[in-house]
């Protein structure tokens, strides 16, 4: 008998005996030490639970009180615009607010008004008829000034700092307020008051220093 046909009959052999041992190989050891049932808190009944012992105890009507009076303040008063100073050196630039179209403009039937690329100014189309004034609604000269070189059709008055709606009330004018001071950097403004106007195809804007006050002599 050769070598290969020997291994053919001893591996079924083999393997059968393997098969047969094996499960007297498994032994059950029992419970080695304590064991607890997984419990883990349901999440929404915690946080409705929480909610609940807050309504009851009055700490989410203290809560939304305080809310509400930290909304009023901040519009009554928005966070100043910072990096601005009062100006203490006139100067003046123009400014070009032409801008390149990202992507094509469309009607409302997919035809293209505006290729994506073309060169547009927004003056062409929509002027600049009033002059914006930039200052400090806190600094009562610059309201004084403003207010004394501007009608009230002549310029939009938009603060940096100050509360509008208080203004409003005692000037009886239209006042804004240049949030996260956007216009201003996008104008290159350092110091108020600044005045942007157009002037052609550009705009013109000018920091203006304010005359002293003379003192009175004795």
């Amino acid at each position: 008998m050769t070598r290969m046909r020997r291994l053919a009959l001893v591996l079924p052999a083999a393997l059968a005996g393997l098969a047969a041992a094996s499960p007297a190989t498994a032994r059950d050891y029992g419970q080695q030490g304590t064991v607890w049932a997984i419990v883990e808190p349901d999440l929404l009944a915690q946080i409705n639970t929480r909610l609940a012992a807050l309504e009851a105890s009055g700490e989410t009507r203290k809560l939304n009180e305080r809310l509400k009076q930290r909304t009023i303040a901040r519009v009554n008063r928005p966070s100043p615009v910072a990096g601005l100073s009062r100006a203490e050196t006139p100067r003046t630039w123009l400014f070009d607010p032409t801008i390149a179209v990202a992507e094509n403009i469309t009607d409302d039937k997919g035809r293209v008004i505006i290729a994506a690329g073309t060169r547009v100014n927004p003056l062409d189309s929509v002027p600049l008829r009033q002059a914006l004034v930039f200052l400090d609604g806190d600094d009562p000269e610059q309201l004084a000034w403003a207010t004394k070189t501007y009608a009230r059709n002549k310029a939009k008055f938009i603060l940096v700092a100050g509360a509008p709606l208080e203004l409003m009330k005692a000037r009886q004018r239209r006042f804004w307020f240049d949030q996260e001071g956007k216009l201003v950097r996008r104008f290159g403004i350092r110091a108020v008051p600044a005045v942007v106007e157009q002037q052609g195809r550009q705009l013109q804007i000018r920091e203006h220093v304010l005359p002293q006050k003379r003192e009175r002599q004795p």
